[in-house]
């Protein structure tokens, strides 16, 4: 693929990323989040909060980085949740089904270790208005 066909996504009102990469990359009309979390904007530190209100400010910064590309939550197709505490599944579903606009995407959620977080949430979303990806070679039937 070419790289001018692969851009880099970025907004200020989104923490930036902890290493090296961007906070989304678009290919086509799909948008890439990289994951993001509980993060202050100000700092770049992990809010201390609720679960619930970590999860609110997780969406929150997913939702900045959408509208940096002219987005919002109600172009994602896919969500791809990490929590530390699979305990915390009630609470999540509660914040998600009121965020998250019908008809929701498609979802994993996984429980996994994270650093100072208990939440971590990437995306996969689809901008309407630009032209698909190139191609993938097909290859030969066998």
């Amino acid at each position: 693929m070419p790289p001018e066909s692969k851009r880099t996504i970025h907004t200020t009102l989104a923490p930036a990323g902890r290493g090296p990469f961007p906070q989304a990359v678009g290919i086509g009309s799909l948008v890439f989040l990289s994951g993001q979390g509980p993060l202050s904007v100000e700092t770049n530190q992990p809010i201390s909060a609720t679960f619930e209100e970590q999860v609110h400010q997780t969406f929150a910064n997913v939702e900045a980085v959408l509208r940096a590309d002219g987005l919002d939550l109600g172009h994602i197709a896919k969500v791809t949740v990490y929590l530390t505490d699979l305990g915390n599944v009630p609470a999540f579903n509660h914040v998600y089904e009121r965020l998250m606009p019908t008809p929701r995407p498609a979802r994993t959620l996984v429980q996994v270790g994270l650093r100072g977080i208990d939440v971590e949430i990437d995306v996969i979303a689809i901008h309407p208005g630009r032209v698909n990806a190139p191609s993938m070679p097909q290859r030969p039937e066998t």
